[in-house]
């Protein structure tokens, strides 16, 4: 079997698609036994469905907002076709590994596997990943600066668990930012200088053992960093311009859940999208697939001021519309972009893929 292919089989593995699910769903009933929450599940019913329907257009346009930017990378050439495998996929790989870590391996084979050298796939790849992160890097201190402290939820939290939330906010942005200003630098200041760094720190005795790897990663830099010299100001714009509008479709979504629920000032609109800046920069550093499990234990903190009774309706349809669907949807794209990028073959076609 193809090498490419193991990965891809072995990372979308029926176990770790179930373990997120499980997660979650434990998660969920927990919000709901715990205070007995069963009954409140009736408030379904006092949904404004405007609202709701306009979550779901808010969806479908944040999809074609990250597939416009796909395929924008690869100078269009990817189809819009060929770019919805790439997103499904991609969300379908986000869902089942830790935020920490991504799918940003399974999309480089997943671009690979599209006809994009490998060079150019690590390039993109590389790329979505930093302009993402300088979104999180730009947007947070105007979060901050605008709502004057009060992007830190303190609904129903002892002081110091509000502390230790402060303290992860700012650890998890510090890392975010060192990563990737070195990233910026690997790959658009002196590549081949961050590889002499990655083997002059892993000639170092206990590093020993990772020298081959950096070998390798220092190499991929380079390759990526090849890629991208020499493109012109309207690429960056349609790269920038486009992830602007992906990350704040994928903000504003919450926003027309929780006004399906309750009135929302325009003020308040702008306190919700902040804190939900501020909730995704602390859950990415969580260990969880997908943040299963600790995005729902974490989300009545950060949104329950807006919604009170409703606040664990909104959770789980949150995570019904943002969540679940990928894991479908990727089952349902998964053994069709297998077919297509590396054939049929007999015996392989009787594995359960």
């Amino acid at each position: 079997m193809d090498k490419n292919k193991r990965t891809i089989l072995k990372s979308f593995s029926p176990i770790k698609i179930l373990i997120p699910v499980i997660l979650g769903l434990a998660a969920t009933v927990w919000l709901f036994i715990k205070d007995d929450k069963v009954s409140e599940l009736k408030g379904i019913a006092e949904a404004n469905m405007w609202w709701l329907l306009a979550a779901l257009a808010v969806l479908v346009v944040r999809d074609a907002g990250y597939m416009y930017r796909i395929r924008s990378l690869t100078d269009k050439f990817l189809t819009w076709r060929n770019s919805l495998d790439v997103i499904m996929l991609w969300e379908f790989a986000s869902a089942i590994t830790p935020s920490v870590v991504g799918g940003t391996t399974i999309a480089t084979i997943i671009l690979n596997k599209e006809g994009i050298p490998l060079g150019k796939s690590l390039a993109y790849v590389m790329l979505t990943a930093v302009l993402d992160n300088m979104f999180f890097i730009v947007a947070a201190p105007i979060a901050l600066l605008l709502t004057q402290g009060d992007v830190f939820p303190t609904f129903n939290l002892e002081p110091s668990d509000v502390a230790k939330l402060k303290s992860a906010f700012y650890i998890s942005y510090a890392l975010i930012a060192v990563y990737t200003f070195i990233m910026i630098y690997a790959l658009f200041v002196r590549p081949r200088a961050f590889k002499w760094l990655l083997l002059r720190a892993t000639s170092i005795g206990f590093l020993r053992k990772w020298r081959v790897n950096a070998f390798q990663h220092g190499n991929e830099i380079m390759w990526a960093s090849e890629q991208l010299k020499g493109k012109d100001f309207n690429y960056w714009a349609r790269a920038i311009i486009s992830t602007i509008f992906v990350w704040s479709a994928r903000y504003f979504l919450l926003n027309c859940l929780i006004a399906a629920f309750t009135d929302v000032t325009l003020s308040e609109h702008a306190l919700i999208i902040s804190r939900n800046l501020i909730f995704w920069i602390v859950m990415l550093i969580a260990i969880t697939p997908g943040g299963a499990g600790i995005v729902e234990m974490a989300f009545p903190s950060f949104f329950g001021l807006f919604l009170g009774r409703f606040s664990s309706i909104v959770v789980v349809l949150y995570r019904l519309i943002t969540y679940y669907p990928y894991l479908i949807l990727g089952s349902v794209f998964l053994p069709r972009w297998i077919a297509k990028v590396f054939g049929r073959h007999p015996k392989e076609s009787e594995v359960g893929v």
